[in-house]
């Protein structure tokens, strides 16, 4: 189950079709992070961390928010300690990931996230929120101590979720039989996050929320859609 405390804001992509960054969540996420003066902010998907930090600066701006970059201070488990949110932003998975590990810093986000700090994961960022980062789409570019991730939730993500084209003469397996096959190896059940839409976490419930819905593969059940707007522990089984 998930903790009644945390408070979660797990977007699929920071960016869609037609629109700058983060503004498909903009007021959603404003009214999530309601009272929050400054956040800290985790760049480690990315390789240009300065770069990604003052895109990330320049648009929390935008809703009032000051952002640190973790690696801009002496001691990043510190800041997340002191933080009053944290956001990590996407790029490649792994590489976040051995970053988390190599900092220390999934114990202090665990910590803190456990005690109702406001959490926000994109891409990447929401991908580290599963208990491990078994169904993400990134390719290992960098070797990680383990997959195991914050565990904030207790179900997996796959955010981008991809439905199959019909029209495609692409061989390849598509995102569903990908998951159907991490499902013979693992009991922990997915959501398939499109593009555009999100997930809120609060009070113990995951609501499914924005434009699009998602696709939710069990083991030993069919893959199904679940609709925005619905709660989406109860459909996990």
């Amino acid at each position: 189950m998930t903790n009644a405390r945390h408070r979660l804001f797990l977007v699929s992509s920071s960016t869609i079709h037609g629109r700058g960054y983060l503004d498909h969540v903009a007021e959603p996420l404003a009214g999530f992070l309601e009272g929050v003066k400054r956040i800290a902010f985790v760049p480690y998907a990315l390789a240009d961390r300065d770069g990604y930090t003052a895109k990330v600066r320049g648009r929390f701006a935008g809703l009032g928010i000051e952002v640190q970059g973790v690696h801009e201070t002496p001691d990043p488990r510190a800041a997340i300690r002191d933080a009053e949110a944290v956001f990590i932003g996407g790029g490649n998975t792994f590489r976040l990931l051995k970053w988390l590990q190599d900092e220390g810093l999934l114990g202090p986000i665990r910590d803190r996230a456990a005690e109702g700090m406001p959490f926000v994961g994109s891409s990447a960022g929401t991908n580290v929120a599963a208990p491990s980062i078994r169904t993400t789409n990134d390719m290992p570019i960098v070797q990680t101590a383990n997959l195991l991730a914050l565990g904030l939730v207790p179900y997996q993500i796959n955010p981008h979720y991809l439905d199959p084209d019909p029209s495609s003469t692409h061989k390849g397996e598509t995102r569903e039989e990908r998951l159907l096959q991490y499902l013979e190896e693992s009991p922990v059940p997915v959501v398939g996050l499109r593009e555009s839409a999100y997930l809120r976490v609060e009070n113990g419930v995951t609501t499914l929320l924005g434009e699009k819905g998602a696709r939710v593969f069990r083991r030993g059940a069919a893959p199904f859609e679940i609709e925005t707007g619905a709660a989406v522990e109860p459909l996990l089984g």
